[in-house]
Formats: structure tokens, sequence, C-alpha cells
């Protein structure tokens, strides 16, 4: 900060000393002025501009040292008092920065709620049809007419679900509900909710849970299995889905595996990303990039640590491992 002070002051420092200068270059031309006496004026002055320097640096930097400390946020209160006229338009040019920032901010979040509560409501609005939908499905009498709308059934009501929780996400906090919940429950109702699509591409699920009771939400673990679960039979074709769960170091491991086409080396540190698909599958239309991604966000807020081994051809295998119990009782009392 002694550097900056210096280098804001050089104008007047090297005025300061060409005036000196000129002082004992006027005493060099002119022998009638005793040099010894210039160059004890000199000296003094030499002495009080360095002791008035010092004191105008601890007093003017106090309020640019605390813009140089301040967090970025819309709080001045840790901003030193403005003594000077430049110092006070400094701080009046930011405080009515900063309001308007609030009132832009506060309408965007206004406008944004808006649009998240229009687009909720007419998601569930969507979800009426989709219900008439399924009953008008059920009964159509030819097998394969059947099979086809179901699946395409099944498409829509995973992409509104999908849209549903990515809006929800952004207010995840607010949402949760912490409880001791059955895992063997809400895998068997995701799977029995994808047994039309699983029939139709000769998908079974072996189901293996030695550990069954986690401490979680209901609702969004469920999503995060459904992610799992729906990504596993889309890239699946006539073979297993195994489940299996069990305890290992006081915590709790799902495990989704499959023997689908699985990811490429190239991908697996990217499928997580918002958006990402693949770089191997480009012609691939069904895959949004967003299922993972959520997915992944829910786990964090969950305390969920979400893994993934794949082999190209070979299948891939999801692991979720819950966080222990005291831990989450402990980071959930903060």
């Amino acid at each position: 900060m002694i550097k900056k002070y210096l280098i804001e002051r050089r104008s007047w420092i090297i005025l300061f000393f060409c005036l000196q200068l000129f002082m004992i270059f006027v005493t060099y031309i002119d022998s009638s002025i005793p040099l010894s006496s210039i160059m004890y004026i000199v000296f003094l002055s030499f002495m009080i501009f360095s002791i008035f320097l010092i004191i105008r640096y601890n007093k003017e930097i106090k309020f640019m040292k605390s813009l140089e400390e301040r967090e970025n946020n819309f709080d001045l209160a840790n901003i030193a008092h403005a003594e000077s006229p430049f110092e006070r338009i400094i701080e009046k040019s930011m405080a009515d920065q900063i309001e308007i920032l609030k009132q832009t901010s506060s309408k965007n979040l206004i406008a944004l709620e808006e649009e998240k509560d229009e687009l909720l409501s007419w998601i569930h609005e969507v979800k009426t049809p989709l219900t008439a939908m399924q009953l008008v499905i059920d009964r159509v009498e030819d097998e394969q007419i059947k099979a086809n709308l179901t699946y395409e059934w099944l498409r829509i009501h995973f992409l509104l679900d999908q849209q549903l929780h990515q809006k929800r996400i952004h207010f995840i906090e607010n949402d949760l509900y912490i409880e001791n919940i059955d895992l063997q429950e809400i895998i068997f109702q995701e799977i029995r909710s994808l047994q039309s699509w699983c029939i139709q591409k000769g998908i079974g699920f072996d189901v293996h849970l030695e550990t069954t009771e986690v401490l979680t939400d209901t609702k969004w673990i469920a999503f995060i299995i459904r992610q799992l679960l729906t990504n596993a039979v889309k890239y699946s074709e006539s073979s297993d889905i195994i489940v299996k769960s069990y305890e290992e170091a006081h915590q709790t491991i799902l495990e989704v595996e499959d023997f689908g086409r699985g990811i490429s080396p190239k991908d697996i540190t990217r499928i997580f990303d918002k958006g990402f698909t693949s770089t191997t599958e480009h012609k691939d239309n069904r895959a949004t990039g967003m299922g993972l991604y959520l997915a992944n966000k829910a786990a964090k807020s969950l305390l969920i640590h979400i893994t993934v081994k794949s082999e190209l051809n070979k299948g891939s295998t999801f692991t979720l491992i819950f966080p222990k119990r005291n831990e989450f009782v402990r980071i959930s009392s903060m």
C-alpha cells in the first residue's frame, strides 16, 4: 500500500524535489546567497515534508485500504469514514451504484420467482392430461402400440419431472426434510414406474439390499435414484441392471450397475457438467445433459457423494455414498 500511495502522490513529491533543486541552483548562480543557509533550509524542508507525508499517509490510506479489503458484497458498513471531498464522492458513487444494483436484483428476483411459479403451475396443469393419457393407454389392446405409447408417455413424464426439479433445486435448502427412509420402498417404486419401458427393451433388475435405512430427504433421493435408473435403462439393451446396497465404514453405499454402452474415458470427468451429453454419440437426441447434473447437485445438498466407473461398451456403475449419520446430524444442527 505504501508503494501505491507514493505512486499516487508522485507528482507532488517530484514537484517538492524540483523546488529544492531550484533553490540550490539559484544559490549556485547567485553568490550573494550563502549556500550553507540554503542547504540547512533544504534539510529542514525534507524533514518537514517527510513528517507531513507520513501523517497524510496514515490519514488518507484508511479509506482506500478499507476499499481494498472489503468483501464483494453490498455492505458499506466496514468502509472507513470518508474525510476528503474526493473520498466522499467515491463513497456516494458506490452507495448510489449499490442501491441501483439492489433494486435491479430485487426486480430480477421477483421476476424469477414469478417465472418459476408460472412454470411450476404449468407443469402441474400438464400432469392432469398426462394422467388421463395413461388411462387411455392402459385401454389400448395392441401390445406393440401400447408399448410405444407408454415409452413416449414416460419420456414426457420424466422430462416434466426433470424440469420441475430443475426449478426447485435453486431453493433446495428450503425444501429438505431429513428423516429415516426405507431405500427398498423408493427403489421398487421407481422400478415399477419403468416397468413397461424395461419390458419393451428386455431389461430386468437384480436387487440386493443389505442396508435399507438411510437418513436423507425422500423426494430428492427418489429424484437422484430415478435419474440413475433412467440412465441405466436408456443406455442398455436386453440385460440386467444390478442395484445393491451395503454398509462400509459406517456409511451406506448404493450402487446401480448396468451393462449398456458405457461412457468414454474422455467423458467421465464431464458427465456431471450442465448440458453435457457425449462426445462420441453426437446423433443421440434423447439426452438433455441435465439429469446427472441435477442429480449431482441435489446429492451435494444431501451430503451424498456420487462416483462413477465405466468402460466403453461394457457398462457403468454409479455409486451413492451416503454421509455418516452423526456427520449429517452435526452439519444439520449448525
